[in-house]
């Protein structure tokens, strides 16, 4: 059951991160010569793989893709079952993707960076905010907890496939929040800036902090070796 749900966490950071990139970063809200464009589009597909590979490759393989799946079956190196519940897993992922993206952009635009550099979020858009950070740090820290496995992890690559992860992350919620997906990294210029970075700055410490909490119970539900 462990790499039917890796795949769906897989498929699912995938779709967020590669369609999110195009949603929020794509144009920069309309004006395309601001905006990441195709290649940062493109580069986000490509990072999400990346550090998926690294996070869950040692579970499922990582194939993130009913195709790939479709092949590796076809090839012989699975079983059926196997290959349908990985293709099942792998569009209820893309779904839940999907459903936060969906969810983001209905609870309003985006705030993103101030000129000082620290976090904000527009006024009445405190629930996006607060749900990028949460997914955002996620992400980041499941992918940092499975590059860093003992038995699983990526060896000397978890470093790469950590700082990938944080350039994916910035891609597509910079254009939300300026990305914290770090306490600290807010704490230190909202003590400068003040004002309304310091009235949110409660935001960017409690979302980062449980999304940290929630990879950490997923990695225990697939990554440890005494679950079923």
């Amino acid at each position: 059951m462990k790499k039917y749900i890796a795949e769906m966490v897989g498929t699912m950071v995938l779709v967020l991160m590669g369609c999110g990139s195009a949603v929020f970063a794509g144009s920069a809200a309309g004006a395309v010569s601001a905006g990441v464009g195709t290649l940062g589009v493109a580069l986000a597909f490509g990072l999400a793989v990346v550090a998926m590979a690294y996070t869950i490759g040692g579970i499922s393989g990582c194939h993130i893709n009913p195709a790939i799946t479709l092949g590796v079956w076809l090839s012989g190196r699975m079983n059926g079952k196997d290959a349908g519940m990985y293709m099942l897993f792998q569009v209820i992922g893309a779904i839940i993707g999907s459903a936060i993206l969906w969810t983001l952009v209905a609870t309003g635009t985006h705030g993103g960076p101030t000129e000082t550099g620290s976090n904000s979020y527009g006024d009445g858009m405190m629930l996006q905010a607060f749900l990028a950070e949460m997914i955002f740090t996620f992400i980041f820290v499941l992918v940092v907890l499975g590059t860093t496995d003992s038995k699983k992890g990526a060896g000397n690559f978890a470093g790469l496939a950590i700082g990938l992860t944080l350039v994916m992350v910035h891609i597509v919620c910079i254009p939300i929040t300026g990305t914290s997906v770090n306490p600290a990294r807010s704490i230190g210029p909202a003590l400068f800036e003040g004002g309304k970075a310091l009235s949110q700055l409660w935001l960017f410490i409690a979302a980062p902090l449980i999304g940290a909490a929630l990879s950490a119970f997923v990695w225990n539900a697939i990554g440890n070796d005494k679950t079923a």
